[in-house]
């Protein structure tokens, strides 16, 4: 059977790292005869991503800071994707992509916000907060992108129980669980 491209949802991703996040979420969607992932972008010609997503036969898509200012917008504008996800992506988002996609940029963050959020928290950066802070529970927090760090609107939280012995490795290990486990349906639910 044939899907109406014109009816198919897309999806852009933003990721700056290794991927893992974004992996997932390829799978996840290549099981979904209505949504495609039009393509990753990333700040990163380094970033792990690209490998992932070229494996997974997704266009991907290096970019400079100038060109994010302008040409990136021009081109998410072009694509009409149902949402735009950040996956590990560090740079902060522009006004004019919030004023243009209201609603439809959503990130994932490694704690429960508003704990352990803002410039500069990400990755191990969080973990070794958590673990500084002897935290009984960690967890992940999709939220809607604001003008700020980590503030906007929360769309959904999972946690999980840390123990005295878990140390950052195991903090790190038990919040990708989660970020595995969740993300891509929280993504699907959203564009339904």
């Amino acid at each position: 059977m044939r899907v109406n491209h014109k009816k198919l949802k897309k999806i852009v991703v933003f990721s700056s790292g290794a991927g893992s996040n974004a992996e997932k979420i390829i799978s996840y969607f290549k099981k979904v005869s209505d949504v495609c992932i039009s393509v990753v972008y990333t700040n990163n010609p380094a970033a792990g991503v690209l490998k992932k997503a070229k494996n997974h036969g997704v266009k991907t898509r290096v970019f400079s800071a100038q060109e994010y200012q302008k040409e990136v917008l021009k081109e998410l504008l072009s694509i009409d994707p149902a949402i735009i996800v950040l996956a590990g992506f560090l740079w902060k988002i522009p006004k004019n992509y919030i004023d243009n996609f209201p609603n439809k940029i959503i990130n994932i963050h490694p704690s429960l916000l508003p704990k352990y959020g803002g410039n500069g928290m990400y990755g191990n950066n969080v973990f070794k907060e958590v673990f500084k802070n002897k935290e009984e529970l960690t967890g992940i927090t999709i939220h809607y992108i604001d003008e700020k760090f980590d503030t906007g609107p929360i769309i959904f939280q999972a946690q999980v129980k840390l123990l005295p012995k878990d140390d950052v490795t195991e903090i790190a290990n038990k919040t990708r669980q989660l970020e595995h486990k969740f993300f891509s349906a929280q993504i699907h639910k959203l564009i339904r």
